[in-house]
C-alpha cells in the first residue's frame, strides 16, 4: 500500500458508518452494524497480498490456481474496542493468527498505559494487521504499533473505523511506513480527546457500558 492513508469512500461502509454515529442506535446494532463494515474494510486494508500458484483438479480439468502465499496474516486487536473489528475479520479470514495488546488511556494525561500482550509467533514472517475503531490521539495506537515492531513486525497494517487528524499525524510521525485505512477522516478532536463529530465512545457503544 503506497498511501499512509486510505479513507474507504464505499457507498455500504459511508452508510453503515452513519448508522452507527446516531446515539440512538441500540447497542446489538451498533455491534452487528461494526461486524459488517469491518468485513468491508477488510477487503481493502488485504489489497496487494503476496500470491502463489498451487496445482489443483476443479471438476473438468487440472490447473495452476492462484492462493495466499506464506505465512497466515496476523490479526492484532487492541483492547477491548479492537475485538469489535476483530470479530467481523475473522468470518472474512478465519485461519489468520489473532493477537491482543491491552492497553488503556489515562484520562488526565490521554497517555496509553499497557496491561496485557499477546501475540502469535514469527510476526517478522507475516502481515501484521492492527484493528482499533478509534484513531483518535494516536497514542495508543502508535504504542501499539511499537509493541509489535519490538516483536518483529516488520509489514504492518493499521485499521480503524474513524480517524482524527491529530491521530493521523502522530500516526505518520511515528510509523510512517505503516498505512492506515480508515472508514472516514473526522473534524477534529474535543478537550477530552474524544473524535468529533464521531459516534462517542466505541468500546461503551459496542458493550452496553458507560
Amino acid at each position: 500500500m503506497k498511501d499512509h492513508l486510505t479513507v474507504v469512500k464505499h457507498p455500504l461502509i459511508q452508510h453503515k458508518l452513519t448508522l452507527m454515529r446516531q446515539k440512538d442506535t441500540s447497542t446489538a446494532v451498533f455491534r452487528q452494524l461494526l461486524r459488517e463494515i469491518s468485513q468491508l474494510l477488510a477487503y481493502e486494508v488485504t489489497r496487494e497480498l503476496p500470491m502463489t500458484t498451487r496445482t489443483i483438479d476443479t471438476p473438468l480439468c487440472p490447473m495452476e490456481a492462484p492462493v495466499l502465499a506464506g505465512r497466515k496474516l496476523a490479526l492484532i486487536s487492541i483492547l477491548r474496542a479492537g475485538n469489535g473489528l476483530l470479530d467481523g475479520m475473522l468470518e472474512l479470514i478465519p485461519s489468520a493468527r489473532v493477537g491482543f495488546v491491552g492497553l488503556y488511556r489515562d484520562e488526565a494525561t490521554l497517555q496509553p498505559v499497557q496491561y496485557y500482550y499477546k501475540v502469535p509467533d514469527h510476526l517478522d514472517e507475516r502481515l501484521v494487521i492492527a484493528v482499533d475503531p478509534m484513531l483518535a490521539t494516536g497514542n495508543s495506537s502508535a504504542a501499539a504499533i511499537d509493541l509489535l515492531k519490538g516483536s518483529g513486525a516488520t509489514d504492518i497494517r493499521f485499521l480503524c473505523l474513524l480517524a482524527a487528524p491529530e491521530g493521523v499525524a502522530r500516526m505518520k510521525e511515528a510509523h510512517p511506513d505503516v498505512p492506515v485505512v480508515t472508514a472516514a477522516l473526522d473534524e477534529r478532536l474535543n478537550e477530552k480527546g474524544y473524535i468529533v463529530p464521531g459516534l462517542g465512545d466505541a468500546g461503551d457503544r459496542m458493550f452496553g457500558t458507560k
